[in-house]
């Protein structure tokens, strides 16, 4: 086998030519690779049924620093507008004005502690505004919020971009 490997490894390096290696298919540790797949797949999917989306379900096409268009927006997230949703995420403490009664904040991915940091892609905040009569409290460790998803731009004042284009009506924060 090895002796095999070596000559196909030199024939590559003599010849310029590019070689695709393919691993043989079949082995145990492939069938389990791609069952678990498949579950992830259908657990994602059974998930969105039920409403319960994650920063993931939001990624689109956008590189950091791209300007943003509304054509970019993919039909999966077109179709949760409107829904009753629950997105876990941050509260993020900038944002606010007071630790009580909170009406509207922005929902993140991650706390910035990570490896994720200031900065973070457009996808990665929802803006939070609560129902009438509905508030929150700041905490430190992630929350659940549900309410109505809505794909809506913020862009800055200056018109320098966007901030945001997603927001939530939020019912609950737990």
């Amino acid at each position: 086998m090895h002796q095999t490997l070596n000559i196909t490894l030199a024939f590559f390096l003599l010849s310029g030519s590019v070689l695709c290696a393919q691993t043989p298919r079949g082995n145990a540790a492939d069938a389990t690779a791609d069952k678990t797949e498949v579950e992830t797949k259908r657990s994602s999917e059974a998930n969105l049924a039920k409403g319960e989306i994650t920063f993931d379900d939001l990624k689109f096409n956008i590189e950091k620093g791209d300007k943003f268009e509304r054509k970019l927006i993919p039909e999966s997230i077109d179709k949760l507008g409107g829904r009753k949703v629950k997105l876990r995420g941050y509260i993020l403490p900038t944002t606010l004005f007071k630790e009580t009664n909170i009406e509207q904040f922005v929902l993140v991915r991650d706390n910035q502690e990570c490896c994720f940091g200031p900065g973070a892609a457009l996808y990665d905040c929802v803006i939070i505004e609560m129902v009438p009569g509905k508030t929150t409290d700041f905490v430190t460790r992630p929350v659940t919020v549900e309410g109505k998803f809505k794909v809506q731009e913020y862009a800055y004042p200056d018109g320098s971009g966007h901030f945001a284009v997603f927001r939530i009506d939020g019912e609950a924060v737990r």
